[in-house]
C-alpha cells in the first residue's frame, strides 16, 4: 500500500517536470496531456488510499502547478535558449526619457527656442537639450524664443519672449 502512496508522489514530481519542459520544448500541449495524465493519476492513486490523502493531494497540486509554473517562466528568459527566442529590451539612450525634477528645477529662467509648434505642448532646445514645454498661453511659433517661467513636477512651462 505504501508503494502506491510513493507512486502517486512519483507522479506529482512527473507532472512538475511535465510542466517545466512544456514551457522551454514547444509541443503543441502535447507534454501537457501527459503532464496532467500524472497529475489525474497520481490523485487517483490518493483517493484510493482515502478521502482524506485524496484531498490533501488535490490542495499539493493547486498549489504546484502555478508554483511550478511561476519558476518556468522566471528561469526560461535567463537560460540560453530563452534568451535566443525572447525580445531584448530596447536600449534607451540618454535624455530620451522624461528629466528628472531636479535637471528641470535648473532650468527655471533659462532661454530656449521652440523646436515644434507649442499648441500648448510641444518640444523646446534649451542649450542642445531637447525638453517637452507647455506654452504659458495658448499657441507658440516654431523657432521662437521662449523662457523657462515655472517648473512643476516634471512639466516646464515657457513665456515666449518679445524679440526687439
Amino acid at each position: 500500500m505504501i508503494w502506491w502512496l510513493i507512486f502517486a508522489v512519483f507522479l506529482y514530481f512527473a507532472c512538475a517536470a511535465l510542466i517545466i519542459a512544456e514551457v522551454f520544448v514547444p509541443s503543441g500541449g502535447l507534454i501537457s496531456i501527459f503532464a496532467l495524465a500524472c497529475l489525474i493519476g497520481g490523485a487517483v492513486i490518493f483517493f484510493r488510499h482515502s478521502a482524506t490523502a485524496g484531498w490533501i493531494g488535490v490542495g499539493i497540486a493547486a498549489v504546484m502547478i502555478p508554483t511550478v509554473l511561476i519558476f518556468a517562466y522566471r528561469i526560461f528568459p535567463k537560460t540560453r535558449f530563452g534568451k535566443s527566442v525572447t525580445l531584448t529590451p530596447p536600449k534607451r539612450q540618454q535624455g530620451d526619457a522624461i528629466p528628472d525634477t531636479s535637471e528641470l528645477k535648473e532650468m527655471l529662467g533659462k532661454v530656449g527656442v521652440v523646436i515644434t509648434p507649442l499648441r500648448p505642448v510641444g518640444m523646446c532646445d534649451f542649450a542642445g537639450k531637447r525638453v517637452e514645454c507647455v506654452a504659458e498661453s495658448g499657441y507658440v511659433d516654431k523657432d521662437k524664443k521662449v523662457k523657462v517661467i515655472d517648473v512643476e513636477s516634471t512639466q516646464l512651462t515657457v513665456r515666449m519672449i518679445e524679440e526687439t
